[in-house]
């Protein structure tokens, strides 16, 4: 009898492996470890900015407006409390990127000015850290494509047979994941005015 009955849960532990009932948890967590590179990658970013703020200040001070920018940006990206559940939380997500955002656009102004300060350009520590500041963007890029993927695959294992099954009586508190859309107006190149009067 006791043969039989291991043979039975031994069948039945096979069968259920075989049919996917790890999946969930299983993409849950592969989802979760691409969202700590994302996370991991700003970090980076915002590591950076402050030596990089620096830098211009000292060439290209009259720039106020745009260094203010920057430094209130990264201040409001890295100050932001993120729930535990932010990317099961379309709100909280979306701040999160919007603040992300805002802080690559004022980046973005802030590396163009170069182009007006042939000094700044020039200098080495700026030239350093842009290169680095590319590094990490491209990094960021790369990870936020990883976490699209990851969320694709848990999202629609969530909505499929026979993984909507599992979910429902197995991991009733799986929830679908939120995702990176692109920013209105990033399909459109930035203007920048090199001839503006210094103050």
């Amino acid at each position: 009898m006791r043969i039989a009955n291991f043979l039975i849960l031994a069948v039945t532990a096979s069968f259920l492996a075989g049919c996917g009932i790890n999946n969930v948890p299983t993409y849950q967590q592969a989802m979760k470890a691409r969202w700590g590179d994302v996370e991991n990658n700003y970090q980076r970013r915002a590591d950076l900015i402050p030596n990089l703020v620096e830098t211009v200040k000292g060439y290209a001070a009259q720039e106020k407006d745009v260094l203010t920018a920057v430094v209130e940006a990264r201040a409001k990206a890295t100050q932001m409390v993120l729930p535990a559940d932010i990317i099961n939380n379309p709100e909280a997500f979306k701040k999160y990127q919007d603040a992300q955002g805002q802080l690559s656009q004022a980046l973005g102004k802030l590396l163009s000015i170069q182009e007006a300060y042939p000094d700044l350009k020039s200098n080495q520590n700026f030239l350093a850290l842009q290169s680095q500041l590319e590094g990490t963007e491209n990094r960021i890029t790369v990870a936020r494509k990883d976490y699209i993927e990851s969320v694709q695959v848990y999202n629609t294992e969530l909505v499929t047979i026979p993984g909507r099954w599992w979910a429902y009586w197995f991991y009733p508190t799986a929830k679908p994941a939120e995702t990176f859309a692109a920013a209105p107006g990033s399909d459109a190149a930035p203007k920048v005015d090199f001839n503006k009067p210094k103050s």
